[in-house]
């Protein structure tokens, strides 16, 4: 089934090209878009699509507070940020919201088109000047009273790398350990976490500041 997709851009050139340019594409229907963080709450009410593309700065409600509220009402809709705006605070207001990603407008159209497919399945997709963003402000390396849900050191250290976005061969091959290995470590990750998906634990690495970084937040 194709990946019903929302685009949300307050600028009309902006929405209606992306609009065009994504729906080409034999596995993507555009749905709806919308002009403001307002209307794209009630198009994904009415239309319960797979992703949003959405835009970070409208009038009448934002992106951050659209996204925090799709979030809310449909927790099974993938929300990815597509903005020129790329600064820290913006970023991580985006990804506390719920967004399940974060790209820039100077993303070419396969580049869009890959973000919308891992989107629509529960994978996170950063824009690699982002990540290193957000990468870079994971710089104090925590105390072992600060170590989030009592995970042990190997532990934290994979969460670290699933929020670099590395995939399980990517971090066996960093850590020099097998697969299988980091896969027990992940599943007793995600126990100790609560953690349901990578989605969530790229969220609160790139939200708390955890290392390969982070100290929990609040």
């Amino acid at each position: 089934m194709a990946i019903k997709l929302v685009v949300v851009d307050d600028q009309a050139s902006v929405r209606e090209a992306l609009a065009v340019m994504l729906g080409l594409a034999e596995d993507v229907d555009v749905v709806g878009t919308a002009t403001n963080g307002e209307e794209a709450v009630a198009v994904v009410g009415e239309q319960r699509p797979d992703v949003v593309l959405m835009d970070l700065h409208m009038p009448k409600m934002g992106g951050v507070a659209a996204t925090a509220k799709i979030h809310e009402l449909a927790p099974d809709v993938h929300v990815v940020v597509l903005t020129t705006f790329e600064d820290d605070e913006s970023i991580l207001a985006a990804l506390k919201a719920g967004a399940a990603g974060y790209l820039t407008k100077e993303a070419d159209r396969a580049t869009l088109l890959q973000a919308v497919r891992s989107a629509s399945h529960g994978q996170s997709v950063l824009d690699p000047r982002v990540q290193r963003r957000l990468l870079a402000l994971a710089t104090a390396r925590p105390t072992p009273s600060e170590t989030p849900f009592g995970l042990t050191a190997r532990e934290l250290e994979i969460l670290g790398l699933i929020g670099e976005g590395l995939r399980n061969p990517e971090i066996a091959k960093r850590l020099v350990i097998s697969e299988a290995t980091v896969k027990t470590h992940i599943n007793n990750l995600f126990a100790k976490a609560g953690f349901h998906s990578r989605t969530d634990a790229v969220r609160y690495v790139l939200g708390n500041r955890v290392e390969t970084g982070l100290h929990p937040g609040p």
